[in-house]
Order: C-alpha cells, then structure tokens, then sequence
C-alpha cells in the first residue's frame, strides 16, 4: 500500500490549500479515505474522513472550513482548506482503511504552515 500525499505548504492566514492523497496498491473504491494531523508537540488529531461510498464527517475545528472528496477514477482523496487559521498549521496524513477492517495504512504526510 501506497499513500502518497502532496500540496502542502506555506500560505496566509486565511488563505487555501487543497491537499490530495494518491493512493497506490489497494482497491481504492472500497477503502474509507481520511486525514490527520500532527501539530508540533501535540497528538495526531482526526481533521475529516470520507468513507467507501462518499458520506463525510468532520472534526469539530474544521466544519465549514474544510472539504474532504474523493475521486475513485483517480485513486485520490483530496481535502480543500479554506479560510486556513494559524492554528491549522500541522503536517497532515493521508489514512486508508477498508470498509470490512480496521486496519489502517497511512502516507508520509505533508507540511502546512499557517502563518500571519
């Protein structure tokens, strides 16, 4: 399994990235797609997850600000960060885990940095 994430890096507070995850090695359609994110000297955290047949959930921190998608064509899940805060500066990771398991696999991750 290959989870390739890209897109991060420097913006405004206020500004957009859009984040996408290129998954490799799995039968992508049945996997629930989602991202994380670590912050300097913090726990990784739940940011959005969109499962094997598109339903959405958010965390609390980002709802209304961040999108998650997915394009089975593709084998890419993406996330849209809109009106980015500094507080959402982290590196984020791309996570795959298929509907029938709780197995998880994830990418190497990609650095946003929020700043004012």
């Amino acid at each position: 399994v290959q989870l390739q994430a890209s897109g991060g890096g420097l913006v405004q507070a206020g500004g957009s990235l859009r984040l996408s995850c290129a998954a490799s090695g799995i039968t992508f359609s049945v996997h629930h797609m989602a991202w994380y994110r670590q912050a300097p000297g913090k726990q990784r955290e739940f940011v959005a997850r969109i499962t094997f047949k598109s339903a959405t959930t958010y965390a609390d921190s980002v709802k209304g600000r961040f999108t998650i998608s997915r394009d089975n064509a593709k084998n890419t899940v993406y996330l849209q960060m809109d009106r980015l805060k500094l507080e959402d500066t982290a590196v984020y990771y791309c996570n795959a885990r298929p509907y029938y398991t709780t197995t998880d696999s994830w990418g190497q991750g990609t650095l946003v940095t929020v700043s004012s």
